[in-house]
């Protein structure tokens, strides 16, 4: 790990360490527990409140092939991904090896971050209210992406539309897998919750 990686890790925990100590609360997680949970009670039917669907995790996930040939688009992405989230992502590897691309099992073949707590709320807030508005044409996301389980994926063509991203200073432009993961038992729920959160999906056909 770079020493800059370092600082940067080290900003990112004493800011949140200040924030835990202040008995810091994400906005979406004030209303969420103020506010969201007692009108999805009753809109869900829920027979309590701990039956109220919430969020658990949030991954962002980036496969790079071409890390292979280049470890310097590596550390770009790592860089870019970190200033996204707020937190160092993790390598993941091959399983097993791949002869056509050149890939042996144990390398290095792309980036993750699992969000959770306030990192995740912040996220989620930032993503749905300020990045998803700057995707080109933007006219809402698919109601279809629901897993069966509660779990909403969906992609991204480019990292550009984050505001921690400054656009004159971008090396390489990457792709992002995010799944938004939910205690809801149904996909219904699920919308039902992310709708509540100020996620904008598509209208309705």
């Amino acid at each position: 790990m770079r020493t800059s990686e370092l600082g940067f890790a080290g900003s990112v925990e004493r800011a949140l360490n200040k924030k835990k100590s202040d008995d810091y609360k994400p906005r979406l997680k004030q209303y969420y527990h103020g506010e969201l949970r007692k009108t999805l009670m009753k809109q869900l039917g829920c027979d309590n409140i701990y039956q109220v669907p919430q969020l658990k995790k949030v991954v962002v996930n980036i496969g790079l092939g071409e890390a292979v040939n280049d470890p310097k688009i590596l550390e770009i992405v790592r860089d870019d991904m970190a200033r996204i989230t707020g937190q160092l992502p993790v390598q993941t590897r091959a399983k097993r090896p791949i002869s056509n691309f050149k890939i042996r099992k144990g390398m290095i073949i792309g980036l993750k971050v699992t969000l959770r707590g306030i990192r995740m709320y912040e996220f989620f807030d930032r993503f749905v209210n300020v990045a998803a508005p700057r995707i080109r044409d933007f006219r809402g996301f698919s109601r279809d992406s629901f897993d069966g389980r509660g779990s909403y994926n969906l992609g991204l063509s480019e990292q550009t539309i984050f505001p921690e991203i400054e656009y004159d200073k971008i090396k390489k432009v990457f792709g992002m897998d995010i799944a938004i993961i939910t205690s809801a038992k149904k996909d219904s729920d699920a919308q039902a919750l992310l709708e509540g959160l100020g996620m904008p999906f598509e209208r309705k056909k």
